[in-house]
Parts: C-alpha cells; structure tokens; sequence
C-alpha cells in the first residue's frame, strides 16, 4: 500500500519539474490552435470537395463568428484502380487515390505557404448498384477524414513559427 501512496505524492513535484523544463504534451495547445480556428476553407464544389470542407473545418475546429487570419485553397484530384478480378473479369475491390494540393495564404498579403498529400484507401465492389454507389462514397468518406486529418499536420509544422497578426 505504501508503493502506490508515495507514487501519488510525487505527482504534483513531477507536474512541477516538468512545466519548468519547457515540456509541451503532444496533444497539446502549442499556440497555434487559435489562428488554425480563424483559417478559411475553400475547396472543390462536388461531393469530395463538400466532404474535404466539412472535415477540414471540423479538424480545424473553425470559429465563423471571427474574421479569418488565412485562407486555404485545396485542389482535389482522385483516381480509382481496380484490384482482384472475378471469374467474368469485374473488380472485386477499387483501390481509390486523393491527391489533395492546398495552399494557405494570410488574409492581410504575403507569402503563401502550400503542400500536397496523397491519400490511398480501398474499398470492396458490390454487385448491386445502390451497394456500389455507397461503397464508393464510404471510401471518399475516408479519404476526406484522412487528407484532412494529414493538412491539419502540416498546416501546424507550417504554423508553428509564423502567426499573422489581425
């Protein structure tokens, strides 16, 4: 019982040591959380685009109610492949890669940050049409969260030394 007692009461010196050496947890608030809230998404008008956006925003933890510090512009390309055939040579599966190219650029002027990421993801083919049509979209689906989920970890290496200022 001692063991467990004497761990808990070093817990606050730990705490302590650890905010004086500068330490930032991972997941943290490392600053640039509150300018990704003022960035403004735009993206392609179709269903990925549509999907990108609302995953973007949502990664980004968007603020409408504030004006935006940055702009992101995203240009989407998608391709899909066929994987595995069947004896009458239809694809068993579809293999589905988003190329998504951004680039953020601050509100007031200056020079414009940009990336590309590639996301691949698969997804398998029905036979019915209405199945295939939702299978196909479940994969865009991912892929969205997925490109997003990536330009979020870019535009905070991107950020993490320049905040515009309002």
């Amino acid at each position: 019982m001692r063991g467990p007692l004497a761990l808990l009461a070093m817990a606050p010196l730990l705490a302590l040591g650890l905010s004086g050496c500068g330490f930032t947890p991972l997941y943290g608030d490392a600053g640039t959380g509150s300018s990704l809230s003022r960035i403004a998404v735009s993206t392609p008008d179709d269903r990925l685009g549509y999907r990108l956006r609302e995953q973007l925003e949502d990664a980004l933890a968007h603020d409408g109610s504030l004006p935006p510090l940055w702009r992101l512009e995203t240009a989407v390309e998608q391709s899909r492949r066929p994987l595995g055939r069947r004896i009458d040579d239809t694809a068993t599966r579809y293999e589905l890669t988003v190329r998504g190219a951004w680039t953020l650029t601050p509100v007031t002027g200056g020079t414009p940050l940009g990336g590309v990421e590639v996301i691949t993801t698969t997804y398998a083919a029905a036979d019915q049409p209405y199945a295939a049509i939702a299978a196909q979209q479940d994969g865009e689906d991912r892929a969205a969260t997925a490109l997003a989920r990536r330009i979020r970890l870019d535009l905070l290496r991107a950020l993490s030394g320049t905040t515009p200022q309002p």
